[in-house]
This record gives C-alpha cells, structure tokens and sequence, in this order.
C-alpha cells in the first residue's frame, strides 16, 4: 500500500504543477500533508517536516549564501571575460545562442555546483533570449542537461556519495567514465545544434540592430512621436529582417550582430556601476580559494559560503549603504529558493518518515527478474533514471544503490560497475523537482517549473541513454 501511495503522491505533483494548477511550492506542502493523512500518519506529520527541514537546512543556508556570493561576482564582473568570450561567438545567431547556452554552462559547472552555473548561466543569456524573443525553456532545459552530465565530477557530489556507499575510491569510478561522459557531452552539444537551428527556423533571419530598431520603433510609438513608419522591421520565417531593404536573404542564413556592435550588447550590461576592475584579482583568487576549500573539505560548504559572502562584500563594498544595494538585489532570488527548499522539506519529509521511499526502492528491486542478475550494472543505469528523479541523491545512492549491488555481487558484477552505473541518470536528476538548484534555474529564467518539465525530461532522458550505451560500448558499464 505504501509503495502505491508513494508513486500516486508523486504523480499527483507532477501532474498538477506540469498541468499548472497548482504552484510547486503549493503543491510540495499540500500533496504531501494529504497523502501524510491518507497513510494513517497524520498525527506525525509535524515531526517528519521538522525532520525533513532539520535535513535540507544545510542545503537552504549554502544556497542562500551562494546566491549572495555569486550574485556579487556577477555584480563586480568577475565572470564578464567568460561570458564575453561567449557572447562573441553566438553573436545574434539563435543556433549559437543555444550551443553557447550549453558550452557555458557546461564551462561554469567545473566548479561542482549546479546553483552557481545556473545563476552565471542566466544572468548571461536570458537578455539574449527576450531580446530575439527565444524560448526561455530551451535556456533552462540545455542547461540543466549540461550540468547534469558534469555534475558527475568527484565534487560534484554523486560520484562521492557513490564511492561512500559502497567503499570504492572515486577516481576508480570516475576516470573510467571520462569516455561516456564526454560522450553525454558532445550529445548535449548536438541537441543544442538542433535545438537552436529549431528557433532560427521558427524566428527567421533577423540582425540584432533589426530587433533594436523594431524595440525603438515601438517606444517611439508609445510615447507618441509620430513615426512615419520607414525603415520598419519586417520578420518573415527563413527570410530576412532589414530595414527597408527589400531583400531576402537566403534560408538559415547566419544572424550576425551589427558590424561593431558585438561588444555593445551583452548580457552583463559592460558600464554596470558595480564593476571592480581593480579588485578583479583579488576576487578571482577568493573564488579560487573558496572553491579549492570545498574540494578539500577544509570546512563545511554553508559556512565557507557565509565567511566568502561576507569578504565579498566587504572588500567590494565597504559602504553598509552599498551593501544594503547588493543584498536587496538579490534579496528575491534567496527568499524564492529558500522558500522552495523548506517546501521541499515537507516532500521528502513525509516521503521517507511514512517509509514510501524505502517501500518504493524494495519494490523495484524484488520485481527485476532473476535472469537480469548477470546485467544488473544495465539494470542500475535504467533505475537510476527514474529513481534520481523521484529521490535525493542521498536516498538513492544511500538506500538504493547498496542493495543493487549487493544483487550485482551475488551474480558477479562489480562494485565498481555498479557504481558507474548509478552516475548515468544525473542529467536527468538536475531537473528533478527535490534538486533545490533547479529552482533557482527556472526562477532567474521566469519560466514555469511545469514548462521546464515537459520540455526537458525527454531531451534529458534520452542523454542519460547516451551516456548509458556510450559506457556498455567501452566495456566501462
């Protein structure tokens, strides 16, 4: 009873927040309470959120004072080189926007935290995307599949929590892996290429001055001067926009930016009056140390975030007035994340104080056949799909992953195998609705979580396959 009442709770928030008719942080603490009640536990529900925040509590203070840390580099512009750089090469052009949308992200996630890469991510492309009038969700889901596949990394978390399970180093599960892995990759770039030759067929074949131009044309009418109407934008799918010119250019022809003008629209406006050129140092060495720390684990990563965050804005700021500025600037993004992440609290709370969790996991393993035994690194890679999505990382790579491969052991598959095996459902599991990271993605990008969703389980799934068939193929898997 349990394990139906697991899957028919999740299913019942998913289809309620892809069908919009509810918001996810309605949704992450009604359903749950219900469903709590429908069990015969209702009585312990205060203690399993209480259980459940006392859990996510780390994760909500990181994510608060990581917001705040990077929210201030972006600020003072210590990730303008990189964003320049890409920039430059997407120009105007839908296709290279995407493609540039998933090589900085991909860039970004090297620092093992998908809450930084989201955050740099959208702050650099989304006035790309509303300028040419780009879908938002095709930033969200190429981001999200990019820092799904790197999160592997051995401080990215999974691959950590993978050697910790099940005793085994994780440079053995994670170099042999590099292979499939960049196999993902390239895969995620390939998407993006089609993705974003997609959105040049749908929006046609405009220049950046063009759409500039038709934004000005639009003010000019609003306020009432009258405009004669020359030299209006005309946009026609797989044609040309020019300004009066009467010519068509040819079909999928290159949006380029005015001839110029490539360093004159950026996503980080260039003469921001936060920037700090001369500090610029001084912060790309901070951020250096505090990310080797967490590597190292020298401290906890909510407190290394907290001490980076107030160094950040001291140095940068000395004025309390200036700093008042920064933290208010960023004041939504913290209470929209935090707000999202003790909702969550309540999901996975009651997920696995009732024992859903553990009476889901069990069922999925008892129902595999005993002829997949010999497969069961196969086996692990398919679960670890759904089980990613619908679990903690920590719940299935704790709860789940050890009994797998204890089945695995009994008919001669390695731990090792089993391992790498569980990595494969990542690029999925960054768009699960218990990652806290994804809130942030969707809610910078203001894209509905339901939207993000729909559009991004299939492309993310079919990587996840990618990487799969990818590491059978080398004999890593």
């Amino acid at each position: 009873m349990l394990t139906i009442l697991g899957f028919a709770m999740i299913a019942t928030f998913l289809v309620l927040i892809m069908m919009k008719k509810m918001s996810p942080i309605a949704a992450l603490v009604l359903i749950p309470a219900l469903f709590c009640v429908f069990v015969g536990k209702g009585a312990k529900l205060g203690d399993y959120v209480l259980d459940g925040v006392t859990d996510l509590a780390p994760t909500a203070a990181m994510l608060m004072f990581a917001i705040v840390y990077f929210g201030v580099m972006i600020d003072v512009g210590l990730f303008d080189p990189i964003v320049r750089g890409i920039l430059k090469f997407c120009k105007a052009d839908p296709m290279r926007i995407v493609v540039g949308t998933a090589l900085l992200a991909a860039i970004v996630s090297l620092d093992g935290d998908g809450s930084t890469t989201f955050m740099i991510t959208v702050s650099a492309m989304y006035p790309l995307y509303k300028r040419l009038k780009m879908s938002l969700v095709v930033m969200t889901g190429v981001a999200a599949m990019a820092n799904g596949v790197m999160n592997t990394l051995p401080w990215g978390g999974p691959t950590a929590r993978a050697a910790t399970a099940l005793k085994l180093d994780a440079s053995d599960i994670f170099v042999p892996m590099i292979p499939a892995l960049l196999v993902g990759l390239a895969f995620v770039f390939v998407l993006s290429y089609v993705l974003g030759v997609r959105e040049r067929r749908r929006l046609g074949v405009l220049t950046l001055d063009d759409v500039l131009e038709e934004e000005k044309e639009s003010e000019t009418v609003l306020v009432g001067s009258g405009g004669s109407g020359d030299g209006k934008v005309s946009m026609r799918k797989g044609g040309t926009a020019a300004a009066g010119s009467g010519t068509d250019a040819p079909t999928g022809a290159t949006v380029t930016a005015a001839s110029g003008d490539d360093d004159g629209f950026q996503g980080l406006d260039p003469n921001r009056p936060t920037l700090r050129p001369k500090l610029y140092w001084f912060n790309a060495l901070l951020t250096v140390g505090l990310l080797t720390a967490m590597i190292m684990e020298w401290l906890p990563i909510p407190v290394l975030f907290l001490i980076g965050a107030a160094l950040v804005l001291s140095v940068n700021f000395p004025h309390i007035p200036d700093q008042k500025a920064r933290l208010a600037a960023h004041a939504d993004n913290v209470l929209n994340v935090s707000g999202m992440v003790f909702a969550a609290a309540v999901f996975t709370g009651v997920l696995q104080g009732t024992g859903m969790v553990d009476h889901m996991a069990k069922w999925m393993v008892d129902v595999i056949p005993g002829s997949m035994g010999p497969h069961m690194a196969l086996v692990t890679g398919i679960l670890s799909l759904p089980l990613t999505y619908f679990m903690s990382n920590d719940g299935f790579y704790f709860g789940v992953l050890p009994v797998l491969a204890e089945a695995g052991a009994a008919h001669g598959v390695s731990p090792l195998e089993m391992a790498r095996a569980s990595l494969v459902g990542q690029p999925l599991h960054m768009s699960s609705p218990l990652v806290p990271a994804v809130y942030v993605l969707v809610g910078m990008a203001k894209v509905e979580f339901g939207d993000h969703t729909r559009f991004v389980v299939k492309w993310a799934a079919l990587t996840c396959l990618v990487i799969l068939g990818a590491g059978m193929l080398f004999g890593i898997i």
